[in-house]
């Protein structure tokens, strides 16, 4: 296991568009609106246990259900694929039907450890190194805590304009990742099958 600066630059970006913090940063200021108090440090440290946790011991889990990681990957491309879509297209296609809370629930988990973040991590630790993998959470959940460390500065400076380019870039670039991961993974299952 050695650093390769590209597998965490392009891990970066795959968990930068996953987690989608600055497209949570409008939940995260209406929230604190209403009168939700929000700890910055509580929340990220929470997501960053469980991702970590999932990233280490998801194999595991998915081996007690018979399934190996590239067809995990290739399950979790499609999941990418739908959210980056949802994010180019300006549609819903996943609801966010967690019940109302503040640092944990939904902001920890399902909003930032979620569904889509673990079958990311799966899907990743398919084609990346897990010491770069983790690297790149870790600058992932830095950019979290200061995130919403400025939430309501950071909406009020970027605006919808800026909010919403970064989210359609974010998009497009997921969509490229979800295409090369099923690719990839689909060829090795096709190749295992033909032994």
């Amino acid at each position: 296991m050695e650093l390769n600066y590209w597998e965490i630059l392009s891990a970066f970006i795959v968990l930068f568009a996953v987690i989608d913090i600055l497209g949570s940063i409008p939940i995260i200021v209406s929230m604190q609106e209403r009168g939700d108090k929000i700890n910055a440090f509580k929340t990220s440290s929470v997501a960053f246990v469980l991702l970590v946790l999932f990233m280490f011991l998801g194999e595991a889990l998915l081996s007690l259900f018979g399934v190996d990681v590239n067809s995990f990957a290739v399950a979790g491309s499609i999941i990418l694929f739908a959210l980056g879509f949802e994010m180019v297209m300006g549609l819903q296609i996943f609801k966010q039907d967690a019940p109302e809370g503040a640092s944990i629930v939904p902001l920890a988990f399902p909003l930032l450890a979620g569904p889509g973040t673990f079958t990311t991590l799966i899907a990743l630790r398919a084609e990346y190194a897990a010491i770069n993998i983790l690297i790149a959470l870790c600058i992932n959940i830095v950019i979290v805590f200061v995130s919403i460390k400025l939430s309501t500065r950071l909406s009020r400076m970027l605006g919808r304009g800026g909010m919403y380019v970064i989210k359609k870039f974010a998009g497009v670039i997921l969509l490229a990742i979800a295409v090369r991961l099923f690719t990839s993974n689909l060829s090795s299952l096709l190749n295992q099958l033909n032994e």
